[in-house]
């Protein structure tokens, strides 16, 4: 037996081409299908797959996906666990068009670490993901700015979550305050009510949303550590968020306050010299965050964390430019963009 007239009413409205199985989909994916040399190799096609979900996963139609600085990493092969051929992409917004009972319409956003790393991505005009993964969009946002808070506010408030969320009054440091996942970092932080203090490498203004004032350093200018000494009152910082990695690390340690805690979420070099007496009488604590090694339900349930600051209007999305938007056709030049690393939030749209 064919379609019935309600499938062929769904196919007409939402565009795509439903099959026998009501619970399948042709989607039109961006693929990898093997690993490039470097950025400029990568070399993207546009194919036809049919998608299929399980009992508890909904079939998701993409609106707006966003293009991560992993998606490009993981195709030049520094992710050695990424899987070849497949889909990129770990961001995405879009309205459920089947599911279990009730998910049908829901308009949705989400994000994860195996998504396009392990398994097909977002980069597509549809996504297969469990049903207990999604996260209801919020109604003030747009298809595009749901799809560009996936994994900078993911990874902030991850490390937030594993160092302690600031209190009203901690002192937060942000190093790298101006990349994505430093500005995500200064809202969620100012949200809580902390202190914050931001870094830059060359001089420059902060460029993002805040809900308090916050001072920025030029690192090319001011010794970093002293200058957090001496607007703390000698304390230092309780919180720091550093970004960038190595570069910062001992601007970093000498930055923290007694207890105080440093997250690291990246690396250029892999090893740092490391002061153990320092560190064990300062009582400091370091946190690692990798939100690759986040499930996409995971996921989902940090991103409903962040819920009621984007209801509040105390988190605000990344503004999206409309040149930094390209359809999948254009994939390689979203991916040369990024791996260029543009400021903008760069977003597929299916």
């Amino acid at each position: 037996m064919g379609p019935d007239r309600g499938d062929k009413a769904r196919e007409k409205i939402v565009g795509f081409s439903m099959s026998a199985d009501p619970k399948a989909v042709e989607a039109r994916c961006v693929r990898l299908n093997a690993r490039a040399e470097n950025a400029a190799a990568i070399a993207p096609a546009v194919e036809r797959h049919t998608l299929a979900r399980g009992a508890n996963d909904v079939l998701i139609e993409v609106k707006a996906a966003a293009v991560n600085p992993s998606d490009v990493k993981a195709a030049t092969g520094l992710m050695p666990y990424a899987v070849f051929p497949r889909t990129p992409g770990r961001d995405y917004a879009g309205v459920v068009i089947d599911g279990p009972a009730g998910a049908a319409g829901r308009e949705v956003f989400g994000s994860s670490g195996d998504l396009g790393i392990r398994r097909d991505g977002t980069h597509a005009s549809h996504l297969i993901v469990e049903a207990d993964a999604v996260v209801e969009k919020p109604k003030t946002v747009s298809w595009e700015e749901a799809a560009g808070i996936g994994v900078p506010f993911v990874t902030a408030m991850e490390g937030f979550r594993r160092a302690g969320v600031p209190k009203s009054g901690e002192t937060v440091l942000v190093f790298g305050v101006n990349g994505k996942v430093g500005q995500a970092a200064v809202q969620i932080a100012t949200w809580q009510g902390g202190r914050v203090i931001g870094v830059v490498r060359k001089a420059e203004v902060y460029e993002g949303h805040s809900n308090a004032p916050i001072e920025v350093i030029d690192a090319s200018a001011i010794d970093v550590a002293a200058r957090v000494r001496d607007v703390t009152g000698g304390k230092g910082a309780d919180i720091v968020f550093n970004t960038v990695g190595d570069p910062y690390f001992q601007a970093a340690h000498k930055s923290l306050a007694l207890r105080g805690r440093q997250i690291l979420i990246a690396a250029i070099d892999r090893i740092v010299q490391f002061n153990i007496l320092e560190f064990y009488r300062g009582q400091h604590t370091y946190v690692g965050i990798d939100t690759l090694g986040l499930s996409s339900v995971a996921t989902g349930a940090v991103l409903r964390d962040l819920g009621p600051g984007f209801a509040s209007g105390h988190l605000k999305p990344f503004p999206i430019r409309a040149n930094a938007i390209y359809p999948l056709e254009r994939a390689r030049e979203a991916y040369t963009a990024v791996a260029g690393s543009s400021r903008d939030r760069v977003i597929l749209k299916p």
